[in-house]
């Protein structure tokens, strides 16, 4: 669990990061190639082997054209995916005046670890969670709810600050938009060739004739090969994100804690976060970021998180953090009674009304004229009676 900040763990996943790269190109021409042996088959009637050998061509001549569309789409989410999911999230960036209080909190533990402070942002939206977006340090960003910000206290949205730096610091956030990008080039290719698929199934395709063609009958085999080759692009897309997601979640807990120093304020924040964060109108690659992706049942079986259950578990085991179970969030007028009450009260009791509540509240004195004698009988102190000296 304390493997926050390891030399080996970055490099491991900047080595991951590429390995990414290249199973992108090869699962985007995997799909290229599918198309081309689909288009084929469906375009007239021959041996499946001339059917492969047509779809090698295909593919060759569409291999430059695939690559450079494949570049284009990475510069695009390179530039402006950030912009994207604010569009989709409605986050907005704040700055030190208009939100000190998680300002404070994560540049103390960004001076504390020497680390480059990502932009902060806030979404208006009742859910309890965060996430942290970025492919370098000038796009890097962490963004909160408004609702984890009043349902937490200082300690828990710091530790929930700290899990999300250190899915930045250990490189977490490259991999995960990098692993987005697969999904929705994989995603796209998939529908492309789909919709070719059902456009050709009424007829609006044109056989060109199979004078030129060798034998038949290897179609409906050739599309049978295209569909299994493009379930298994996408299958392999959804695997890699999800090896992605699960092991990092228990190491940035981990991180949080080493950040924090305090193992109960990051259990008790999952707590309160446990089924409370389902962002309302987020995409699934948005909620693969965020701190909890909350799935249950057969659902739970392509989760990109691990439970909060695990996670806390997790930290108890090995953090020696305190497991308070499952949590309850009071009402907002609830809420809002307490802090009353917790001011008309003060920190050291219950204040004199004639206090007013912006002034601190100190112990009552008798009055003292200037040329009267000390009282015989001296006051106690706070630690007891004076001594005469």
């Amino acid at each position: 669990m304390a493997s926050y900040g390891l030399y080996t763990h970055i490099q491991s996943n900047r080595r991951r990061s590429v390995a990414l790269l290249i199973g992108l190109f090869f699962l985007i021409y995997v799909m290229v190639f599918a198309g081309a042996l689909m288009a084929e088959a469906l375009t007239g009637d021959a041996a499946l082997g001339w059917l492969l050998q047509a779809a090698w061509r295909d593919f060759l001549y569409a291999l430059p054209w695939a690559t450079a569309g494949t570049a284009i789409w990475i510069l695009i989410a390179y530039k402006f995916h950030q912009a994207m999911i604010d569009a989709v999230t409605g986050g907005r960036e704040v700055t030190r005046m208009q939100e000190p209080r998680l300002w404070n909190l994560l540049e103390n533990m960004c001076i504390s670890r020497g680390i480059a402070m990502p932009k902060l942002k806030v979404m208006e939206d009742d859910a309890l969670n965060a996430f942290a977006t970025g492919l370098n340090e000038k796009q890097y960003s962490i963004t909160v709810t408004s609702g984890l910000v009043h349902a937490l206290n200082d300690a828990e949205v710091e530790a929930v600050l700290g899990h999300e730096l250190t899915h930045i610091r250990n490189g977490d956030v490259r991999m995960l938009v990098i692993s987005v990008i697969i999904a929705g080039v994989i995603g796209f290719f998939a529908e492309l060739v789909f919709r070719s698929l059902f456009y050709s199934r009424w007829g609006s395709w044109r056989s060109r004739g199979s004078s030129d063609r060798k034998g038949s009958g290897g179609a409906i085999f050739a599309i049978l090969i295209a569909v299994a080759l493009i379930a298994l692009a996408w299958f392999l897309s959804i695997v890699i994100r999800f090896s992605l997601s699960r092991k990092r979640e228990f190491l940035a807990d981990a991180g949080a804690v080493e950040l924090t120093k305090n193992p109960d304020a990051m259990i008790a924040a999952l707590r309160k976060i446990e089924n409370r964060g389902e962002l309302e109108g987020a995409t699934s690659a948005v909620m693969e970021m965020c701190v909890d992706n909350p799935r249950s049942g057969f659902v739970d079986l392509f989760a990109t998180h691990p439970s909060i259950e695990a996670r806390v578990e997790a930290l108890v085991k090995f953090a020696g953090g305190h497991d308070p179970g499952p949590l309850a969030l009071p009402a907002p007028d609830e809420t809002a009674d307490d802090e009353g009450e917790a001011a008309a009260q003060g920190p050291w009791g219950d204040r004199p009304a004639e206090s007013g509540g912006d002034k601190p509240f100190l112990p009552a004195q008798p009055p003292l004229s200037l040329g009267e004698p000390a009282s015989p009988t001296p006051q106690p102190g706070p630690w007891g009676p004076q001594r005469d000296r």
